[in-house]
């Protein structure tokens, strides 16, 4: 079932872009931050008509240090376990606002997280609110870590990375465990649309949301989001680091709607994992002789995930 919107998500292109983002300059997101710079993406997208619930995290810290904030929207800060929870009441409270006659319009409603409150700590209550069918869009941000306390792997931590909790030594390179794959675990609760993006493809991330907010019922996007500090990276290279991850396909673009999968991009050229890699200090123990198991392991898997996505979807057209 599909809203009215303001904007049609098939016509955004870089001639008529939204250009008002709904969170002012002068906040404290670290220099480069890859996180701030989807979240001024998906803020110009979805517009002025909504609610946002942010959980615990860096975009939390960084734009609402008391007494000031950087949101020109309603905004709600929650714990890291109740994102989910909370989008579910507000929803639930604007359908009784606008049952009364209370409210004319109903505004959308919009969770923002991060990986580690999605996919560890808030995965009970998203799984609840995706699973009940309230009308909301959840947005996760995947570093890949807890950045906001100091690098702790998460649940989306990838196969070989060190983090303050998985350091690489001697005895054990790394995390141990392949990341969990949070966006097929959301296609898994059978609601209408599931997607990943990039801020690397603008475009097709700001069409995605777009097309999330004009279907009515429970929507979830994951959005690659580069930090440098836990990526060990330079603070200029988070569109690099994000297109690396698109084509080398360790990141795949793709839409699920109503259980039909989209490609919403096919790289000209896939090129090896380990260029996505190479750049990043976390994974600089893979590079040595006895650590390239995990690396030929690592690619073994995602060339295997990306024939059998190709299989499920057909390729759409590259939105540069």
């Amino acid at each position: 079932m599909l809203r009215d919107i303001t904007i049609d998500y098939e016509k955004i292109t870089a001639k008529n872009t939204p250009k008002e983002c709904m969170i002012s300059s002068g906040h404290r997101a670290c220099q480069g931050c890859g996180e701030i710079l989807a979240m001024g993406m998906v803020t110009k997208a979805a517009g002025k008509d909504i609610i946002v619930a942010n959980a615990t995290g860096c975009m939390e810290i960084v734009t609402s240090p008391f007494p000031q904030t950087a949101w020109k929207l309603p905004w709600l800060h929650v714990a890291f376990e109740n994102a989910g929870a909370v989008g579910s009441g507000i929803e639930a409270a604007i359908k009784v606002l606008h049952r009364q006659g209370k409210i004319k319009k109903k505004p959308h409603v919009i969770c923002f997280a991060g990986d580690g409150a999605t996919a560890d700590i808030g995965l009970q209550s998203l799984s609840g609110a995706m699973e009940r069918g309230h009308d909301m869009l959840y947005i996760c941000y995947d570093n890949g870590a807890y950045m906001n306390t100091g690098t702790q792997r998460s649940g989306a931590t990838p196969f070989g990375a060190s983090t303050t909790t998985s350091p690489a030594g001697s005895s054990v390179p790394g995390k141990m465990q392949h990341r969990k794959d949070i966006t097929r675990i959301m296609a898994a609760h059978n609601i209408p649309y599931v997607a990943q993006a990039s801020p690397s493809h603008h475009l097709d991330l700001m069409r995605k949301i777009q097309k999330a907010m004009s279907i009515s019922g429970p929507k979830f996007i994951n959005i690659l989001s580069p930090c440098h500090r836990g990526w060990r990276s330079k603070s200029d290279d988070a569109i690099a680091l994000s297109r690396l991850a698109v084509n080398t396909c360790y990141w795949p673009l793709f839409e699920m709607e109503n259980g039909k999968t989209r490609l919403t991009h096919t790289p000209k050229e896939k090129l090896p994992l380990k260029d996505f890699l190479r750049p990043q200090g976390r994974f600089a123990h893979l590079f040595r002789p006895e650590n390239e198991w995990i690396i030929e392991q690592s690619q073994t898997q995602i060339d295997a995930d990306w024939v059998a996505l190709q299989d499920k979807g057909a390729a759409g057209a590259a939105l540069e």
